[in-house]
């Protein structure tokens, strides 16, 4: 894998959504070496800038995100228990007997959240159906709410999983937060790729890490309006859905190892679209498809309808297991990504618009 450490620092980072800024540190430190300046907003959105070679090159925005799910610390209870918030799209059904990362004012604190053991349950027949909010709690050791104090924890503080990267078979990467660290990972590293470049593009490119996609695209709301591109790539996670269980009539086809996958529709610029299949087809990269009959889910609902309108294209990397603590992606799938935006750069022309 390339640059492997740098990856595995920005997975482990926490940065649930509202709590993004010690990701965005790491990001800062690793894209500022291979970009003309690095810079962010009040709140906390953080972009990296190429210059391009010519004044009538096209402004070109690659947008990523950069919060993870999470929890937020709701309730303390006398006895020394924490009660939970989900932070985005934090899936109950999968909480318990998990291990948990708290983002305290002392430090990091570390908390189980608990699970009853199964003799105890009410119901042992299998027949037991997910647990409320409310039902979830945490045990950081406390037997009351002064040990909690004394730790540095109160309500409003963030968590996450406990769950470190780890490389399984062939290539795939197994972790918490890979949506949407992924897609930071790949704007870095198609940053240094342009570095190794003899001279400049006509393009000025923005790589930017935005904030608060879980919790409506945020981020890329405040960042398309100040940066104002005349075109964009968003980058996320989509669902790998050759697992058992999935039935593509219902829920499509994207493979894990299958290449990064194209999505039709909405506020996907056609124009722009065919563009990147073009560029695939010429490189030998190999892509997938998706329709997006609706919306799409992603920041680049919030990109393209900025000001006037920005051509937008959303360039997916197939994932199993989303917004759960082992999220699984092929970085095979990852490098391609990166040799199809690095080369879609290259091939920009000064004066270059993408119009329908």
């Amino acid at each position: 894998m390339h640059d492997q450490d740098f990856l595995f620092e920005l997975l482990s980072t926490p940065s649930p959504t509202g709590g993004e800024q010690p990701g965005q540190v790491v990001w800062a430190r690793r894209i500022g070496g291979d970009s003309d300046r690095v810079e962010k907003d009040a709140y906390g959105n953080t972009w990296a800038t190429i210059d391009g070679s010519s004044k009538d090159g096209p402004r070109l925005m690659l947008e990523a995100h950069a919060d993870e799910i999470g929890f937020m610390v709701r309730y303390v209870s006398d006895d020394g228990f924490l009660y939970l918030t989900p932070v985005g799209g934090s899936d109950v059904a999968i909480t318990r007997g998990k291990r948990l990362r708290l983002m305290g004012d002392k430090g990091e604190v570390c908390g189980v959240i608990a699970n009853t053991a199964i003799h105890l349950r009410k119901d042992t027949s299998g027949d037991e159906k997910a647990p409320k909010w409310h039902e979830i709690y945490v045990d950081v050791g406390a037997s009351k709410r002064e040990e909690v104090e004394a730790l540095g924890l109160r309500v409003g503080h963030f968590a996450v999983y406990s769950q470190e990267p780890v490389l399984l078979q062939n290539s795939r990467l197994n972790a918490r937060a890979i949506d949407n660290r992924i897609s930071g990972y790949i704007l870095a590293r198609v940053f240094e790729e342009l570095k190794k470049d003899s001279g400049r593009n006509p393009a000025t490119v923005l790589a930017v890490n935005a904030v608060q996609e879980e919790v409506g695209g945020n981020g890329a709301t405040m960042i398309s309006y100040r940066l104002s591109p005349d075109v964009a790539l968003v980058f996320d996670v989509t669902h790998a859905t050759d697992t058992p269980g999935l039935e593509p009539k219902k829920v499509g086809m994207v493979k894990l190892g299958g290449g990064p996958s194209l999505t039709h529709g909405t506020a996907n610029h056609p124009v722009l679209v065919k563009r990147l299949m073009e560029v695939a087809a010429r490189e030998g990269i190999q892509i997938q498809h998706e329709a997006s009959s609706r919306f799409t889910g992603t920041d680049t609902d919030n990109v393209f309808v900025s000001k006037s309108g920005i051509p937008s294209a959303l360039i997916s990397i197939p994932l199993r297991y989303m917004h759960s603590p082992v999220e699984l992606v092929d970085m095979a799938d990852v490098e391609s990504t990166v040799r199809l935006v690095v080369a879609f750069i290259r091939d920009l022309k000064s004066g270059e618009r993408f119009e329908v």
